[in-house]
């Protein structure tokens, strides 16, 4: 019988093992995903650089605008184009390459690749492309998975040696952007809102100017705002280009949505040991599993750990009383303040820890990594290496 002295102690949450994830070689595509500034940038990163080192071959793709990965790498600059790595401990028969998708290059890859070459040069030169492909709601995302399907197709090529794909999902407000926005875009390019904006010119005279007041009023001046007086112009030149690409588009965002919920592709959920940052993570959890998406687990990242366990914060808080209290020299002032400082570090560390517990009885099912935090930025080999072994809990 269970007395009320008798505390029922939660179950601890599966280990994370990622080793053993990246050497499965079934598993061919890893996403970090989660809220922006969490790291996912640097775990990508660290993720590729283990996966290489114990024999993968491998390709990141990052959406980060703040190309940080380029500077980790060792390399000067990442583009649209996959770099090799060359500074890796390729014994294990393992390569890397990165890159960083560039948005509008990547829509002007695509066209130039579905269309042929007169309609092409005139839907790169519409003003109404140029404001999709450069800043329209969520054709970064978009992108990202046109990038991640294109990488796949090409994959085991002699240009393309990789035989898996790391993915940066791109920084947002919501981590869902990266699964909503691809099919938001090829819906809007479909032609639903298009058809509409051409009705005009399809109905012809009188009755086509009723058909586009009535319809698109609404719209005309948000429209308006982003591509000027001649948006039904350039909209209409854009469509009769675009014509025989709109399938195209929703086709290839249904078939990059099919590979990422196959068994072959792995979530890894990043989050900052933070109350929002593992609020989101919970909600991205969910939705993850309410599509059916293949969940590997949570990487809870920076969290904080205290060497010396055995002073806790009233302990260390006491003798830096005594110490302060007392006529002592100058060390012992100094010796008070390094143990206020463990204090508040062992304190922080003990709400950290509190709130990824927290995440993990709330999903007692998902597996989970703790990442320390190193205290200092990574920007080499080195550093990325170091991630990777705490990634892997060794």
């Amino acid at each position: 019988m269970t007395t009320t002295s008798q505390a029922r102690v939660a179950r601890p949450a599966p280990a994370l093992d990622v080793d053993t994830l990246v050497a499965d070689a079934s598993i061919g595509i890893v996403v970090c995903c989660g809220s922006g500034g969490v790291g996912k940038t640097t775990t990508a990163a660290a993720l590729g650089l283990r996966a290489a080192e114990a024999g993968r071959r491998v390709v990141v793709l990052t959406i980060d605008p703040a190309r940080r990965l380029a500077q980790s790498l060792g390399l000067t600059e990442l583009d649209n184009t996959p770099r090799p790595v060359t500074d890796i401990d390729a014994s294990a028969g393992g390569s890397l390459h990165a890159m960083m998708l560039d948005m509008k290059r990547t829509f002007d890859e695509v066209v130039i690749t579905h269309a042929d070459p007169d309609k092409a040069e005139q839907i790169l030169a519409n003003p109404f492309y140029q404001a999709v492909s450069s800043s329209f709601a969520g054709t970064q995302e978009y992108m990202a998975m046109e990038k991640l399907g294109q990488l796949k197709a090409s994959e085991g090529s002699p240009d393309a040696p990789w035989d898996l794909i790391v993915v940066d999902t791109p920084p947002s407000r919501s981590a869902l952007d990266f699964l909503d926005a691809p099919n938001r875009l090829g819906s809007f390019l479909d032609g639903r809102f298009i058809r509409l904006l051409t009705a005009p010119a399809k109905a012809g005279g009188r009755a086509g100017l009723k058909v586009f007041g009535v319809g698109v009023q609404i719209v005309t001046s948000t429209m308006t705002k982003i591509l000027g007086g001649q948006m039904l112009t350039d909209v209409q030149t854009f469509v009769n280009a675009l014509d025989t690409m709109f399938g195209g588009f929703r086709e290839r965002a249904d078939e990059t949505y099919r590979l990422l919920s196959e068994e072959g592709t792995a979530f890894l959920v990043v989050a900052a040991p933070e109350r929002d940052a593992l609020r989101e993570a919970s909600y991205f959890v969910d939705r993850l599993e309410a599509d059916g998406m293949p969940l590997a687990g949570l990487v809870v990242n920076r969290i904080g750990r205290v060497e010396a366990t055995g002073l806790t914060p009233s302990k260390a808080l006491a003798v830096a009383e005594a110490l302060e209290d007392g006529n002592g020299p100058k060390s012992a002032t100094t010796a008070a303040g390094l143990l206020r400082l463990h204090a508040d570090l062992v304190r922080t560390a003990q709400r950290q820890h509190e709130l990824a517990d927290r995440f993990s009885r709330a999903h007692p099912e998902i597996p989970v990594v703790h990442v320390p935090a190193l205290g200092r930025d990574v920007h080499d080999l080195a550093g990325l290496r170091e991630i990777g072994a705490a990634l892997a809990a060794s």
